[in-house]
């Protein structure tokens, strides 16, 4: 971007001004610290940068919006053109409270619904089994059939809404569930927008809520690829997420290389059964997390479009630009919250937030301040949905696209994060892939270590946290706490046997032999689940049946 000679006059100036003004004064009065590193450690952080820092070509590098390499975003608009979705997480116990959340986020301007799901329906049990019990309800909404979901989207239409599920190992049924409620409201199949995170690499590496084994778990995800791309074209097959990576200790490098690892594996399967790189890959999506170093975050983000559309284009050979381009969701870091004078925790999320916008998110949930202890309040999700509003509508961060593109340090940062993150996955590859690599332990180790030593920081005090190991106080915060309904679970329990009662036995078993027969051979699933859950078997007796045909996955053996 410079001519070679301005470089070299630039480069023996800084020299003397470090020698000189900068170096007088350092001799003279010191600095805050002996090194200053990026928040996790990856880099070192020098005292000012230069063009002579940088080695950017701008066209190969940079580019612009909605062109590859995608640097600068996927979009041509960007924020100009649509701000991102403001999607809040919810998930409220029962499916009538979660539907009130809902129908209350959406009064207050939310353009996204996010919904969790309780312990058990993750880990697909229905409400009354023995595995269930005392986590009913406890950290998100129960689904036990269809019934719960035609409660849950009461009033909301599914053709003016888009809506995120955090489900993995089940991902399948509760795909189907929506879909059934699209056909029950009338909307075209081809209308329905959301994403279902159906990321089970992770949940090996970093979360462990998996049901089957991996080859039987990528079949599954191949069968919903395969059906959505021509049932359902504008919905998300799979959220590919590093969030939980980077929420179990990782670095921002290392958060960005295991995630676009996963989505190589990913990949590789779909082709493996058959499947065209641009029918499936422009419904491909991305997860990350953004934590408080606002410029580490926005260069990650960057890195990662950048590197994706290379990885599209040259290990797979994608011919169609949506193939290319990362299209990502971000969360604020939940890692991040502290118990301690959770008021703060408002001004963790404002910064995160606004790293995710420079970074060019597509959508974004920000946490409620109470989430280190709590599911959040609605007068704390108000106040993490103002914050989106206010960013978005005061703050002038959305007004220009990737603002922060030329800023010396920031270029350097992207420039270090992707060479970093593409050694990890030169590494990965020579350990066979993602799924060897996690299998082996090699991954959850690299991420253990950092972990380890980041909390060796924090109890040392070498690492800073506001109200935690500096600036604390005395005084207990008064503050009211979600709190779930004890009565709750028994509720559930007595819901699902109504509903149980009332439908027809025959349709269901009916059903789910057409599931377990499809399992056993090669057709897609995915079509019987659909079946399945509009004769209103349980999730369940659905996960049942591809548990007696697949296995379950246990670590190690």
């Amino acid at each position: 971007m410079y001519d070679p000679d301005e470089l070299a006059e630039i480069r023996e100036a800084k020299e003397s001004w470090e020698a000189g003004t900068y170096g007088e004064t350092v001799d003279r009065f010191g600095e805050r610290e002996e090194t200053f590193t990026t928040d996790t450690g990856g880099q070192e952080v020098d005292p000012l940068y230069t063009p002579a820092d940088v080695e950017v070509d701008y066209r190969e590098d940079l580019g612009y919006p909605g062109e590859e390499p995608y640097t600068r975003g996927v979009y041509s608009t960007m924020h100009r053109g649509r701000l991102w979705t403001m999607r809040q997480y919810a998930g409220m116990g029962t499916a009538a409270e979660t539907n009130e959340r809902f129908q209350y986020l959406i009064d207050e301007g939310s353009s996204g619904l996010s919904m969790a799901f309780d312990l058990p329906t993750q880990m697909g049990y229905d409400s009354d089994a023995a595995m269930a019990e005392g986590e009913v309800g406890r950290s998100g909404v129960a689904i036990d059939t269809l019934d719960d979901f035609e409660t849950v989207f009461d009033g909301i239409p599914l053709d003016e809404v888009s809506t995120s599920m955090t489900i993995n190992a089940p991902a399948g049924v509760l795909l189907a569930m929506y879909v059934a409620m699209g056909d029950e409201q009338g909307v075209p199949r081809e209308q329905l927008r959301g994403t279902i995170q159906n990321d089970i690499m992770k949940e090996y590496i970093a979360r462990n809520l998996y049901i089957y084994p991996p080859t039987e778990s990528m079949r599954l995800i191949t069968d919903i690829f395969e059906f959505c791309a021509a049932e359902t074209p504008n919905f998300n097959t799979i959220s590919i997420s590093g969030y939980h990576i980077r929420e179990a200790g990782s670095t921002a490098a290392q958060e960005i290389a295991f995630t676009l690892g996963d989505g190589i594996e990913y990949v590789e399967a779909a082709l493996d059964a058959g499947l065209d790189v641009d029918e499936f890959a422009p419904q491909l999506s991305f997860f990350f997390n953004a934590h408080n170093n606002i410029f580490e975050e926005a260069a990650k983000f960057r890195a990662a479009r950048r590197m994706w559309a290379q990885i599209m284009d040259e290990r797979f050979g994608a011919e169609s630009p949506k193939s290319k381009q990362l299209k990502f969701h971000t969360q604020t870091g939940g890692s991040t919250l502290t118990a301690q004078q959770i008021e703060n925790n408002v001004v963790r999320v404002s910064y995160q937030a606004l790293a995710a916008v420079l970074g060019g998110t597509q959508s974004l949930h920000t946490n409620g301040k109470d989430e280190a202890l709590a599911l959040p309040t609605e007068k704390s999700v108000r106040t993490a949905l103002r914050t989106q509003q206010i960013l978005a509508h005061e703050s002038g961060a959305a007004d220009t696209i990737d603002p922060l593109a030329g800023s010396y340090y920031v270029e350097d940062l992207t420039d270090g994060i992707e060479e970093e993150a593409f050694e990890i996955l030169e590494e990965v590859d020579r350990r066979g892939g993602m799924l060897e690599a996690v299998e082996s332990g090699w991954v959850q180790r690299q991420i253990q270590d950092v972990a380890f030593e980041r909390q060796q920081e924090i109890e040392e005090g070498e690492r800073i946290i506001v109200g935690v190991n500096e600036f604390e106080v005395d005084e207990e915060p008064e503050m009211d706490l979600e709190e779930v309904d004890p009565d709750q679970e028994q509720n559930q329990r007595e819901r699902l046997k109504e509903v149980k009662a009332e439908r027809d036995d025959a349709a269901v078993d009916e059903a789910l032999a057409g599931l377990r027969e499809a399992a056993q051979g090669t057709e897609n699933v995915m079509p019987h689940v659909v079946d399945a859950v509009k004769a209103y078997a349980t999730v369940q007796e659905i996960s049942d049946v591809l548990r007696d045909e697949f296995g379950e996955y246990k670590p190690g053996r």
